[in-house]
């Protein structure tokens, strides 16, 4: 059997247990229960599912391949995650919870208004439709010159058929599939991981201390970066950077809570959370080793190191001297990150559209709201799957930088609201909320290019911060009457 067909083999066996596991979770469902999960998973069950849950395609691809050039810089940034999840946990769930939200952003017309509600749900829509594009683009990709280039099949037809697939076993569970794919999800991730750890290191004839002895020693092991405050990869920037992006990219994202906000009660939900982000460490310290092993594997075999470093991981796993086997788990843990990461987002996006947008589930019955439910989905994978073709034809960059470049801008306003909401009792005019946001954004980017410009200094992923305060300020200048209520 060559190469292309065991590659297809295993996505067809993991899209039958997908499909399996989507229909054991919805066969007593109804569109309630598609938008909130039902408030009835164990805390131990979302932990599982949200130590998977952020860890998508890019990550399974890029992360191992930034040691080329990063180190194991990403690392501080994952420390501030954990910062950032112990503040979701006592800040947000909470107030989401004491409002029985289905979707997040609902608080948004209970603080402000309905112009602002619908402000932050667009927002939302647009982070997570080109973030989750940009993350399924990046397997697709790969996928395209593993398997289909080799049968003459093109790039579009490629993407298509993966997206239908996708939106065919997200279709009819919503929250609960989700869930349950994302468990099946982190277990593969974790097993892909370590296995593939296991299969590179015995090619190079390592045992486990000898394994450790070789990272530690390798120039791409390096974590902390305290040396010069210009760079992107300085500590504090990546720190405290890695704090707010968590808070924006998964407190203040209706993909990542819909899982927590599907357990029974606030608690439950923040022992999930907790436990996930310590896990998480864990994990992404995985792909770094990994990808050091990789590269001190294509060194010692005299293999050139690919000019992308997205390519390094595939390029090495499916190599003369690896067995096979280990690419099998390569692809294992590819599709589960990128297919459940993927399946996901069509949730969350279509959740928030037919909820935040098109308010169908108060204005509809159940029958009306299950076909809305279900027109707003076909949308939203025809949407994503437009957005991943024209990414791959202008795309020109290593894709967990794209992830999270996109997100400075588009999920500061989220967080200038969300923080402005909470920490100022005053209130808004609802109408002037919109151009603000839009606002804060274009004058984030004057002021990177300008600092870079001027005086050689390069806003990483602060950028994010200085979103969301411009967005605070500007809603400062159009705060009204103090509101009476203790937000």
């Amino acid at each position: 059997m060559t190469t292309p067909w065991i590659i297809i083999a295993t996505i067809v066996g993991y899209f039958i247990l997908l499909f399996m596991i989507s229909w054991m979770a919805t066969r007593k469902s109804n569109s309630k229960d598609a938008l909130t999960g039902g408030n009835k998973a164990p805390w131990f069950i979302v932990a599982i599912a949200m130590i998977g849950a952020p860890i998508s395609g890019v990550t399974f691809i890029s992360v191992p391949g930034m040691v080329l050039a990063k180190g194991y810089s990403y690392l501080q940034m994952v420390l501030g995650f954990l910062v950032g999840y112990f503040a979701i946990a006592y800040v947000l769930i909470p107030l989401f919870y004491k409002r029985h939200l289905v979707s997040i952003y609902g608080y948004l017309e209970e603080r402000f208004g309905s112009d602002t509600h619908k402000t932050g749900a667009w927002f939302f829509f647009i982070s997570k439709m080109l973030g989750a594009a940009v993350r399924f683009y990046v397997v697709c990709v790969t996928l395209q010159l593993l398997v289909f280039n080799t049968l003459g099949i093109p790039f579009i037809l490629n993407v298509v058929v993966t997206t239908a697939l996708i939106f065919l076993y997200t279709l009819q569970g919503g929250v609960k599939t989700v869930i349950w794919t994302d468990t099946l999800k982190s277990f593969c991730l974790i097993a892909s991981v370590v296995l593939c750890i296991y299969f590179i290191a015995k090619g190079l004839g390592y045992d486990f201390g000898e394994m450790c002895k070789a990272v530690a020693s390798d120039d791409s092991s390096r974590i902390f970066f305290f040396d010069n405050p210009k760079e992107g990869t300085y500590f504090w920037k990546q720190f405290v950077a890695g704090v707010f992006m968590a808070i924006a990219m998964t407190g203040l994202d209706q993909d990542m809570m819909q899982r927590t906000l599907a357990s029974p009660n606030a608690k439950e939900s923040q022992k999930g959370m907790i436990v996930s982000g310590v896990v998480q460490i864990f994990v992404i310290a995985l792909f770094l080793i990994l990808g050091t092993l990789l590269t001190i594997y294509a060194k010692s075999k005299g293999m050139a190191l690919p000019e992308k470093s997205d390519e390094l991981f595939g390029s090495v796993i499916w190599s003369d001297g690896i067995p096979v086997i280990a690419g099998i788990f390569f692809i294992v843990g590819l599709i589960a990150a990128a297919y459940s990461a993927a399946g996901s987002a069509l949730t969350s996006l279509t959740t928030s559209f037919t909820v935040d947008i098109l308010g169908a589930d108060k204005k509809q019955d159940e029958k009306k709201l299950a076909m809305t439910r279900k027109l707003v989905h076909v949308a939203m994978a025809v949407g994503m799957g437009i957005v991943i073709i024209v990414f791959f034809f202008i795309s020109n960059s290593d894709a967990i930088s794209a992830v999270y470049s996109i997100a400075s801008y588009t999920y500061g306003p989220i967080l200038g609201l969300f923080a402005y909401g909470m920490m100022c009792k005053t209130a808004v005019r609802d109408k002037m909320v919109p151009i603000v946001c839009i606002a804060a954004p274009v004058l984030s980017w004057i002021i990177q290019w300008w600092l870079k410009q001027q005086f050689d200094y390069t806003i990483g992923f602060e950028l994010l911060l200085l979103n969301a305060a411009l967005t605070m300020l500007g809603l400062l200048i159009f705060k009204k009457g103090a509101t009476t209520e203790n937000w």
